[in-house]
């Protein structure tokens, strides 16, 4: 019988012969069992039976009772442990696994309740009689490990064709978002600067007095007051024509596209995105069934008369006009009147991503797209607008939030209420309280004035440190990240993963393209980190990259101009 403990040092199983067992062994006694005895036998003699195996890591998060109920049921699942045979005491098992008899009853009555396991009075624990032995057959040769094949006649577990698309798709930040926050990390705030304390004070305050209907369903749309609060400061700071019933809430900025891809995109529809763009727009118009065209940039932003040109009658664009995500540029006067003008013209939606808008540090924020969006009086003609809290105060914060037009707001609630019913609205409920006591206003103000400090050292680290040798940047008037245009290197992809090998992560420009990009950058965020982190994640980013130019051999190239 093979038994593991995996805790802080390297596990190690320890195998037992069931013909000579010690005292404290574990054994799993069939009924029936007329296994011979060895003539060296302990002073408990444990009969021939199945091998079990039983895991345990204390590191895991995972509880162990939880642990060693689910080793016990795959093993009477796969057949290790024939049905009516016995099972060890809780003691004995405690004892050789090294851990509670409490633990293990625990796992015992879990598997009793859900009809694994069967106590008989005065005779022990014994695999349930009742589980068929066909059925027992038939889970050995359909539950299987991972990536074995079914059995002959037995389907293949598997997804529809538009599941299997949308697990293809690539999000270059799921990869690595499990881990703690580290420079250069893009699209984080400043954690530390958050206000913890005001935070939990208004959430305690309002446990202690919330009513009923805050704890029960809500409506689709969202919750009144936060609806309210956000159409007010969105009419104030980003010159957005909305009303309140024209707010949606949703679980962030990532929700609120994937619902108005699915609710605008037929199957086969072009759809304009920026290119370089951010990757997480264009999966969403991608599991919609839309065809993805990629529109380039110049100085003044998106490049109409190329999107034109690609695909005239798009259905659909998604665009970030105020700042850029990934190269920061703003959107010019002139390409906001051309991109709505198209819009009219050929009945297109415009997606309009206002993710940091906030963060201006040479001039008051610009005016929305949305707000531009206005012929004859109508409002809100061809313009949906995005927006989101995970820049603005935390990302597990999972509150976003849409302005439809007045047309598709029907459209919209009922959606809404299919895909995810409504979003928490107690946090709803935290955040309209926050807003409208002028708390939101003030923390914006704080981190502008933060970013703009974080951006300078960053700038720092960059033209008077080891990286001046390979990174030329740029001052921005906005945003939380800067582009950092690679010197020597062609290849950006092999450079951040140069650098997240030492402990830095800077996404590569060309992980945001669709074309080749016509120069091999890296996204350098800075507003969650101090200067003095900056300094450091500097030091080990010129660290990497002079380890990458060795290693590839490159030769120096004349850089290309944006």
């Amino acid at each position: 019988m093979a038994l593991a403990r995996v805790g802080a040092r390297p596990y190690r199983t320890t195998v037992l012969d069931l013909y000579e067992a010690p005292e404290n062994s574990i054994s799993i006694m069939p009924d029936d069992s007329t296994a011979p005895r060895h003539r060296h036998t302990a002073r408990r003699r444990v009969p021939n039976a199945p091998s079990v195996l039983v895991t345990l890591d204390a590191s895991r998060e995972v509880p162990l009772h939880q642990q060693v109920y689910t080793d016990l049921r795959d093993a009477i699942l796969s057949g290790r442990i024939a049905a009516r045979a016995q099972l060890p005491s809780t003691r004995l098992l405690a004892s050789e696994l090294r851990i509670s008899r409490t633990t293990v009853s625990l796992a015992f009555d879990q598997l009793r309740a859900e009809g694994y396991l069967e106590a008989r009075e005065r005779g022990g624990t014994f695999v349930a009689a009742t589980i068929p032995d066909g059925l027992l057959s038939a889970t050995r040769r359909t539950v299987a490990r991972p990536g074995a094949r079914p059995a002959a006649g037995v389907p293949a577990l598997g997804t529809s064709k538009r599941g299997a698309a949308l697990a293809g798709l690539a999000n270059p930040s799921m990869a690595i978002s499990a881990h703690p926050v580290r420079a250069f990390r893009t699209g984080v705030p400043a954690l530390d600067a958050f206000p913890h304390a005001l935070w939990g004070q208004i959430t305690a305050r309002l446990w202690r007095r919330a009513p009923r209907t805050l704890l029960a369903y809500g409506q689709p749309n969202g919750y009144e007051p936060l609806r309210r609060a956000i159409a007010h400061y969105v009419q104030i700071s980003r010159g957005v024509r909305c009303a309140a019933d024209e707010v949606f809430i949703v679980g962030g900025s990532q929700e609120a596209l994937y619902l108005a891809a699915q609710l605008l995109i037929e199957p086969g529809d072009a759809a304009w995105i920026e290119d370089p763009g951010y990757p997480g727009a264009r999966n969403a118009l991608v599991a919609a069934g839309a065809r993805v065209v990629g529109v380039p940039l110049d100085g003044e932003g998106l490049d109409v008369a190329q999107g034109r040109r690609l695909a005239p009658h798009a259905r659909l664009a998604y665009i970030t006009p105020s700042h850029q995500y990934p190269l920061g540029v703003t959107m010019s006067i002139g390409r906001r009147l051309a991109v709505l003008e198209w819009a009219r013209q050929v009945g297109a939606w415009i997606l309009e991503d206002d993710y940091d808008s906030e963060f201006r540090y040479t001039s008051r924020p610009l005016p929305s797209l949305q707000g531009l969006d206005a012929e004859d009086g109508a409002r809100n003609a061809r313009a949906i607008y995005i927006g989101s809290f995970s820049k603005t105060l935390f990302p597990s914060l999972r509150i976003g939030f849409l302005v439809v037009p007045s047309e598709l707001v029907d459209s919209f609630a009922a959606a809404r209420a299919v895909l995810d019913r409504q979003s928490p609205t107690v946090e709803q409920a935290v955040l309209a309280e926050f807003i409208a006591n002028g708390h939101f206003a003030r923390h914006v103000r704080r981190m502008r004035a933060l970013y703009a400090e974080r951006q300078e050292a960053l700038l720092r680290a960059v033209r008077d440190g080891p990286l001046a040798e390979h990174i030329e940047t740029v001052a921005s008037g906005a945003g939380m990240h800067l582009m950092g245009w690679l010197r020597h290197l062609p290849d950006d992809g092999h450079a951040a993963a140069c650098a997240l090998e030492a402990g830095v992560e800077t996404p590569s420009l060309s992980a945001m393209s669709l074309a080749p990009p016509h120069r091999a950058g890296l996204l350098l965020g800075y507003a969650a980190f101090t200067p003095q982190a900056l300094a450091k994640a500097g030091e080990r980013l010129a660290g990497a990259l002079r380890a990458a130019r060795g290693k590839s051999g490159a030769r120096e190239k004349r850089p290309l101009r944006t």
